[in-house]
């Protein structure tokens, strides 16, 4: 569903500028999310690791920082410690919306800043960090020419990403000021640190100190060929399975009974990515994802809906021969089906000018069978219900949810 927006008070009393995006399922947990030094609550990488984690059932406020986006405030009045308190501020709306933050996702200084936040949001019982520094300080490097007059002057006008930013003499005091290392030693918290080997902005020694200085449980996973901001959709993507796969460890994501008025099977789809055609499609707890190739519009990060068809039919095969098998107590040790996918001309078939569907399936049989048997499990292949479903059509109808 569509994010809900919603404003509230950060640390400073400024009205700041969120997102909350809810699952369109059961809501199981919630995750506050705090953007990269001077980014927004929609860059790219915070949108799709929302999108997809929502699909898990794990609702995500994002918001812009005092001073970003569309939050208000000076830019140059904040600092780490503001930053800090505007998390903390996050995680008392949502508290007040009954929706308490369950986990802490921080990218860059942001996960520095959900480091020092996590001692005053008790309800959080995880952290994740993406391309950190574990030291505040580190983003000095991005102004390191105006340093000297941001001391001198008080305030100096930096370009970052291509945009005019006013950084005062505070923020550097601040973020020099504020060691990381105690915090994360009493963070008291399951730890995920995220990093990119590559990454140009935030080296991976960083990710190595944060690690280092905290206790178990922690975990760290390498986010490969990323760039610091994760602007490749299939590492966002990547990045945001690990981190569901990950905090169902620490938080509780079992999605509740269904109620009796919800029918059993339903499968629901959700789209994932407006801007592609990218689809996660759950099934009570099993996920998959749909999608179509990059020369059709998509991002080819899930099979296109005639694959998962053709996966339904081999499927079905395989199981509907395994079944028979068993039943006839045969020494059928392993089964393979190939299925390929293709339209012809229906006069092909002596059927006029439409086009029809035609899956080719290929079975490989292993096992101490008779030939008698192996041609028995072929013709039983034909009995599988979606090679029945298939042959004789089905309908379908429409109603609005």
């Amino acid at each position: 569903m569509p994010p809900e927006r919603l404003t509230f008070t950060g640390s400073g009393g400024h009205a700041l500028a969120a997102r909350l995006d809810r699952p369109a399922g059961p809501h199981l947990a919630t995750a506050l999310f705090a953007h990269c030094f001077t980014c927004g609550k929609d860059i790219a990488a915070a949108r799709r690791i929302a999108a997809r984690l929502t699909a898990e059932g794990v609702a995500v406020l994002r918001f812009d920082f005092t001073g970003l986006g569309h939050s208000g405030g000076e830019f140059e009045n904040t600092s780490f410690t503001s930053n800090v308190g505007d998390l903390v501020a996050a995680s008392r709306h949502l508290d007040g919306l009954g929706m308490a933050p369950d986990v802490l996702i921080g990218h860059s200084l942001g996960g520095a800043a959900v480091l020092r936040a996590a001692a005053d949001i008790p309800s959080a019982r995880a952290v994740v960090t993406i391309g950190a520094p574990a030291d505040p300080a580190h983003v000095a490097h991005n102004f390191a020419d105006s340093l000297e007059t941001i001391e001198r002057e008080g305030v100096a006008e930096v370009t970052l990403a291509g945009r005019p930013f006013r950084i005062g003499r505070d923020f550097v005091e601040d973020i020099r000021a504020a060691a990381l290392t105690p915090a994360i030693a009493a963070l008291g918290r399951a730890l995920l640190v995220m990093h990119a080997p590559r990454d140009a902005t935030v080296g991976i020694d960083n990710a190595s100190d944060i690690f280092t200085a905290a206790r178990h449980p922690k975990s760290f996973v390498t986010l490969d060929d990323s760039d610091h901001l994760v602007s490749d959709p299939a590492d966002a993507d990547y990045a945001a399975g690990v981190i569901a796969a990950w905090m169902a460890r620490y938080v509780d994501l079992v999605p509740p009974p269904p109620p009796d008025a919800t029918p059993e099977g339903v499968v629901r789809v959700v789209e994932a990515d407006p801007a592609g055609f990218l689809q996660d499609v759950n099934v009570g707890a099993h996920h998959v994802q749909a999608d179509e190739p990059a020369f059709v519009g998509g991002t080819d990060r899930g099979m296109t809906p005639y694959n998962l068809l053709s996966a339904a039919l081999g499927a079905c095969t395989a199981m509907t021969m395994r079944m028979y098998a068993r039943h006839k107590g045969l020494a059928l040790d392993h089964v393979r089906v190939d299925i390929t996918h293709d339209k012809r001309h229906a006069e092909d078939a002596g059927a006029g000018d439409a086009k029809i569907d035609r899956f080719h399936r290929a079975i490989e049989i292993t096992g101490d069978l008779s030939e008698a048997e192996r041609a028995r499990l072929l013709e039983i292949a034909d009995r599988c219900p979606v090679h029945r479903t298939l042959e004789r059509g089905a309908s379908v109808d429409t109603t609005p949810l």
